[in-house]
């Protein structure tokens, strides 16, 4: 791939929920065998061959882990058991990518670039901005659909952030993460908005946030984002809130970090 390899090691999550027909299996192995990086690939219960699929990178990389879980818990909770797996990896930074592959390995590298080369950022995030110089091939639902999600999740967060749904997150391994990820997600789809308000509550800064404008991204078919699953998040929003007005609550205290999953032997 082009690009220098980054200087801090990133282990990303990958969540996959019967992907059989959209896994970009040859592009994963590449970015499995990607200096410095590690991928955890989250198998959610599939019903179809996208288990088989990702044991097969994992057989082609020694970087690359499957986590199996028996049943399907959402991609919000499969990042997050995906993320607790991670964090046994010893790696400077852990993150998640969309398993389309919407957001290109390239991409993916140039944003730990971004991580790496800046000892003041805690987390690295895309976002989907359609600039001069910059190819967003994003459909009109999408687009405004996500617009006013990222509407309503700045007032959520009290936070101008442009994208909170780009599947593609980098975040500075440590505490703050151990704690923000210690208790399942409310939502399967706005989980991402409860990460950032949890990191924030567990102390970090938002001049250690940044948002990434990306230069090429690409909608891919077949997508599940329905509208009344849009609608849902953003009723979601008004939860998460509250969730977040009382974080730390006691369930975050108890530590509630495990899997329930399987991680796949090495071949």
């Amino acid at each position: 791939m082009d690009g220098a390899a980054p200087s801090t090691t990133l282990a990303v999550v990958v969540p996959c929920f019967d992907e059989e027909r959209r896994l970009p299996v040859d592009r994963l192995t590449e970015l499995a065998g990607s200096d410095g990086i590690s991928l955890v690939l989250v198998d959610d219960g599939s019903t179809d061959n996208t288990r088989e699929l990702l044991r097969s990178v994992a057989a082609a990389s020694p970087t690359a882990t499957v986590v199996e879980l028996t049943r399907n818990v959402g991609k919000g909770e499969a990042v997050r058991r995906g993320l607790i797996v991670a964090r046994t990896l010893g790696t400077a930074w852990v993150g998640y990518l969309d398993a389309d592959l919407a957001t290109s390995p390239d991409e993916l590298i140039r944003l730990s670039l971004i991580a790496a080369g800046d000892s003041e950022l805690d987390v690295v995030m895309a976002a989907r901005v359609a600039l001069l110089g910059r190819t967003i091939v994003r459909s009109p639902f999408r687009h405004y659909t996500g617009r006013v999600f990222a509407t309503f999740a700045s007032i959520v967060l009290g936070l101008p952030v442009y994208d909170t749904q780009c599947g593609a997150k980098l975040i500075r391994a440590g505490d703050e993460l151990d704690q923000a990820i210690s208790v399942p997600f409310r939502s399967r789809w706005a989980f991402d908005v409860e990460l950032l308000g949890r990191l924030r509550k567990c102390g970090l800064s938002d001049d250690s946030i940044w948002e990434e404008p990306l230069q090429s991204w690409s909608d891919v078919a077949a997508s599940r984002r329905t509208l009344a699953a849009s609608v849902r998040g953003i009723v979601e929003l008004e939860l998460i809130r509250r969730d977040l007005a009382r974080w730390p609550h006691e369930d975050s205290h108890r530590g509630r970090a495990s899997t329930g999953s399987l991680v796949s032997p090495r071949p």
